[in-house]
């Protein structure tokens, strides 16, 4: 482990540039991102990021799977929380435990420059390294975030007021933008969707009530065959009303065909799941084509 003489002086910048340092983003499942990097196309080391992630349709909620301390090939040292919870021995110079619960790379939402924090849609990351003989790679994974909902779009950009992306030589780089629809599901289960979701799961979950590319998207506006037809490819048309008359008037037990289900509803006091409003779904969407529906099925209630 080495002596631990000053953390912040990684944050001594020369002037932002433009370079070839990226930031990825990639989908785990569960509402689980990985935060990653890529300087491969750089002649130095990154030494340091200052990172905004933020989420639209949800908040994070947590953050893991992140390199904790000193000479270890990561990114172990958070300038932000240093001070807070890290303890340098006056005699040895040295850290005698990173062992704090609270010291993680997210920066107090107090913080000049930082976004609100754990449980909001928002956090601010500061990540360093400080080796020996353990550098990091140019290339790896930050961290891993866990967002509350289904369906979002992941963004992450340089911080500028606390430093962007710091190279070996002290040099600020501004990092190219990441921006991604990452957290969706086949079937989301929260919010508007808690109803769908359970009958979905009832229905043995039936791959056209998803979205894509599992699903077509038109699902609920009347495609039961999941395909277009005819030579104009009309989306919804006579092969889906074929599919909504085979399961007419059944209930979810009797049900062969949940691609009939339409409006992902149970109607009147015997709760036939392919009726009336089944109908109306498939007849007020006839002969369209994709570029007339919107495609974004299943929707929330």
């Amino acid at each position: 482990m080495r002596r631990i003489v000053s953390i912040l002086p990684v944050l001594f910048l020369v002037g932002p540039v433009w370079a070839g340092v990226w930031i990825t983003l990639t989908s785990l499942g569960d509402g689980k991102v990985a935060i990653g990097y890529d300087a491969t196309s750089e002649s130095q080391l990154v030494r340091a990021f200052a990172l905004d992630v933020t989420v639209t349709g949800g908040t994070i909620v947590g953050i893991a799977d992140y390199t904790v301390g000193d000479d270890n090939y990561g990114y172990g040292i958070f300038p932000a929380n240093f001070s807070r919870y890290i303890t340098v021995n006056p005699t040895t110079g040295m850290v005698d435990s990173w062992d704090a619960p609270a010291y993680t790379p997210v920066a107090p939402f107090d913080t000049p420059g930082a976004l609100g924090g754990l449980g909001t849609d928002g956090i601010t990351i500061e990540m360093g390294s400080l080796y020996d003989t353990g550098a990091p790679s140019k290339t790896g994974v930050l961290c891993t975030i866990t967002v509350s909902e289904g369906t979002c779009w992941v963004c992450a950009t340089g911080n500028a007021i606390r430093g962007n992306i710091v190279m070996e030589d002290g040099t600020e780089v501004v990092p190219g933008e990441a921006c991604n629809l990452l957290c969706i599901e086949e079937f989301p289960h929260w919010g508007g969707y808690r109803r769908q979701y359970a009958d979905w799961v009832a229905y043995g979950k039936p791959n056209c009530w998803c979205r894509p590319p599992t699903g077509s998207g038109y699902q609920c506006d009347g495609d039961g065959d999941g395909l277009t037809e005819g030579a104009l490819k009309y989306r919804v048309f006579s092969k889906d009303l074929g599919v909504m008359v085979s399961q007419w008037k059944k209930k979810i037990a009797e049900v062969t065909n949940p691609c009939a289900d339409f409006d992902h509803k149970a109607e009147g006091p015997l709760k036939y799941r392919v009726f009336s409003k089944d109908l109306g779904v498939l007849v007020a969407n006839w002969k369209k084509k994709d570029a007339q529906l919107p495609g974004n099925c299943p929707r929330p209630e």
